[in-house]
């Protein structure tokens, strides 16, 4: 299945497990791509609305992952 937004591409493997800082890294990799603030704010309410593994899957699902 592809991401929501499959030109924006967020790289997980150097959080070290850390979920802040990852929907952080998300939210500033959507901005940059142009993405509107309220589908940012949008995806960090869905981020943060559940556990880590919540946190990587909603990633997944917005932006390529790497």
């Amino acid at each position: 299945m592809e991401p929501k937004y499959p030109d924006i591409e967020v790289q997980l493997s150097s959080e070290d497990g850390n979920a802040i800082a990852i929907v952080a890294r998300t939210c500033s990799a959507l901005r940059r791509g142009g993405v509107p603030q309220s589908e940012v704010d949008a995806f960090r309410t869905e981020a943060l609305s559940g556990d880590y593994d919540h946190v990587l899957q909603t990633v997944m699902r917005w932006a390529e992952t790497s």
